[in-house]
């Protein structure tokens, strides 16, 4: 039947039985008969998102999709009725798919209107569409990569001499494979000039004005002009420098800004719990010092800046993540989930050594490469700052000095990636010893890759685990 559903699940094949002459047939002979890979369940979605929203079906044309991308004929005859409409420009719904159809003499081959029916009830929003379309894409793909190695063992076996023009010609085939599964992001040069030409113009207007979201430091932002969308920005230290709390400033002076939009932001936590987290941006709001607190110890004055302080970071558009063990993969997911809902400006992951890899097989070097990499990859994508904290390792203590990029601990691909690297470290003072004050921290700029680097002096508020703009006028 042409409207049938074959199941894309498929119980496992036993080994090949043997042929009427009583010989097992090898490896390659069994492959070339098992059915070809395809998912009736993705291409009927894909159909019905063609059907319910017309640029679904541009999407599907710019990544090159053909009819016989469907492995359903069925599928293949929709599709191609779908594109004849939306060539003429025609509005497409059930109706015009249908007359297409009829025109062509179709309808009733694929299963009149219930067929066309039974495919728009498959999905109720477009919101799948890409996921569906990179499904048929790969599907399609290693059918066409099935087809191609049969076809070059019957040129084995049939091969007369001239290897070297044999082997180009595989390669050829392989290759448009290949170039079929790469879309094209190649742009002119006019487009990248016509988008430079606005950035120049908006700096122009802005006379100097941050081009990015505030960090909340104005020295920090002088030399920054701001967190850019697309950038990774890692803030490293060692530990109990207070990496943890100057991400949570950040978060805070994004989500309440004194001036502007807040800017919704979603915070991953793989060491502390989402309380702890509160806690801490409560009482550095409030400006009431937690051990107090431990020690159940409270003004009046305390309770009520404290009450204002949670009612103030109740409705800021922040959300937190503590689900502790994450991989990379559940965290481009869960961004991209929340990102859907409420447009985030910004990522702050706490911290890159506790992600898990998607190999854990593979040297953690290779892993936090490959996380670094995928960081960046998603500030690219959903066009946001991404804050990562990480770790320093020992040298720089061991050294009594400042820290450097090469003390980035476990691989020098963070470095790599990163557009600004931000270390936390203790200042020295003239003896060029550490200092022992406690309000005190240099925040280094380590690297910037469109900008200056160098070192922003900030306050370091021990009770209440705040870092506020250094003003040079408390005792260090």
């Amino acid at each position: 039947m042409p409207g049938s559903h074959r199941s894309p699940f498929r119980r496992r094949e036993q080994g090949p039985a043997k042929n009427s002459d009583g010989v097992r047939p090898n490896r390659v002979d069994a492959v070339l008969s098992r059915t070809a890979p395809h998912n009736i369940d993705a291409e009927e979605g894909l159909l019905a998102c063609c059907i319910l929203d017309h640029d679904v079906i541009d999407r599907c044309l710019a990544a090159q999709l053909p009819p016989e991308g469907f492995y359903q004929p069925a599928h293949q005859l929709v599709y191609e009725a779908l594109c004849a409409v939306f060539d003429r420009h025609t509005a497409v719904d059930e109706i015009m798919l249908a007359e297409e159809l009829k025109k062509r003499g179709y309808l009733e081959e694929i299963g009149g209107l219930p067929f066309i029916n039974r495919l728009t009830d498959r999905v109720e929003t477009t919101a799948h569409a890409s996921h569906f379309l990179e499904i048929v894409r790969e599907k399609h793909l290693l059918r066409r990569l099935i087809r191609t190695a049969s076809s070059t063992i019957e040129k084995c076996h049939e091969y007369q001499g001239g290897l070297d023009e044999f082997l180009e010609e595989v390669e050829q085939e392989i290759f448009q494979i290949s170039e079929q599964r790469s879309s094209d992001t190649s742009r002119p040069i006019k487009e990248s000039i016509d988008e430079a030409v606005v950035l120049v113009q908006k700096l122009l207007e802005r006379k100097g004005e941050l081009t990015g979201v505030s960090s909340g430091f104005v020295d920090l932002d002088k030399m920054t002009y701001g967190l850019h969308p697309s950038d990774l920005i890692i803030i490293a230290a060692r530990p109990s420098m207070g990496k943890t709390s100057l991400a949570l400033n950040i978060a805070e002076a994004v989500c309440l800004p004194k001036k502007g939009d807040p800017v919704p932001t979603l915070i991953f936590s793989l060491e502390m719990s989402s309380g702890q987290l509160a806690m801490r941006m409560l009482c550095a709001r409030a400006r009431v010092s937690m051990i107090r607190l431990r020690d159940g110890i409270s003004s009046a004055e305390e309770g009520q800046r404290l009450g204002a302080a949670a009612k103030e970071l109740s409705k800021a558009p922040l959300w937190i993540d503590d689900s502790g063990s994450l991989n990379l993969l559940e965290v481009r997911a869960k961004a991209r989930r929340l990102h859907a809902k409420h447009n985030l400006g910004m990522i702050i992951i706490d911290y890159l050594q506790l992600l898990s890899g998607t190999n854990s097989t593979v040297a953690r070097e290779q892993q936090i490469s490959e996380l670094s990499r995928g960081l960046k990859a998603m500030a690219r994508e959903l066009s946001l700052p991404v804050i990562v904290l990480s770790q320093l390792n020992r040298e720089s203590e061991k050294e009594r000095r400042q820290p450097r990029l090469s003390d980035l601990r476990e691989s020098g691909a963070i470095e790599q990636d990163a557009d600004i690297v931000l270390m936390l470290a203790r200042p020295k003072d003239a003896t060029d010893e550490f200092s022992v004050a406690t309000d005190r921290a240099d925040l280094i700029i380590a690297k910037q890759r469109n900008g200056p680097v160098g070192t922003v002096p900030l306050t370091f508020i021990r009770e209440i685990t705040r870092f506020e703009n250094f003003t040079g006028e408390r005792d260090i």
